[in-house]
């Protein structure tokens, strides 16, 4: 009887609830793992092509760096916000999503980034996100297209990378919503 009480002690149980701020850090974990499995192509279930072998230079491959970036962010927003449409008032889903990049956003100031660039990068932020809502509302295809064209310069790259980002958008967005699905969000 000892050792089934200490089993389940030891199983992982979903939150039943997560406030608005915990749901941000929380995110902003994943969203950070993800683009560390990218960067260090750990991640085997749906590999990346890899980008960084197109440009030489430093800058070049910083910006795909940042673009790489944007699209985690976007694809846990993107799962976060199919989880709780309709289940959840629309401010409550934004103030965890604002808790997301603001997190993220501090992260990048304590490593390293210069808090004066923040505004151009979320302006990029904004930017993409219109961009890859529009495309996948479009399809799969049009937003693995999209995100390609910004992580390599141009969407003649191949099919591949596209295939590939389409496949990570989903890899990404549909556990986190079948995940969240079950957790209520609650004002911090």
């Amino acid at each position: 009887m000892q050792t089934t009480l200490l089993d389940d002690t030891r199983e992982f149980r979903a939150p039943q609830t997560m406030t608005t701020a915990e749901l941000g850090d929380s995110l902003a974990l994943l969203v950070w793992e993800s683009f560390s499995d990218f960067l260090s192509r750990e991640d085997v279930e749906t590999p990346l092509p890899d980008v960084g072998t197109r440009y030489d230079d430093e800058r070049h491959a910083r910006r795909t760096a940042e673009e790489a970036l944007i699209f985690f962010l976007w694809a846990h927003t993107r799962g976060a916000q199919l989880a709780f449409m309709g289940r959840a008032p629309d401010q409550r889903i934004r103030e965890g999503l604002d808790a997301l990049h603001r997190a993220v956003f501090e992260d990048m100031v304590q490593h390293g980034t210069p808090s004066g660039q923040l505004p151009l990068f979320e302006q990029r932020v904004s930017a993409r996100y219109a961009e890859y809502n529009q495309a996948a509302a479009e399809s799969d295809a049009r937003l693995g297209a999209a995100v390609s064209r910004h992580l390599v310069g141009d969407a003649t790259r191949g099919m591949a990378l596209a295939d590939a980002i389409r496949e990570r958008a989903i890899a990404v967005a549909n556990p986190l919503k079948d995940f969240l699905e079950e957790v209520e969000l609650v004002a911090s």
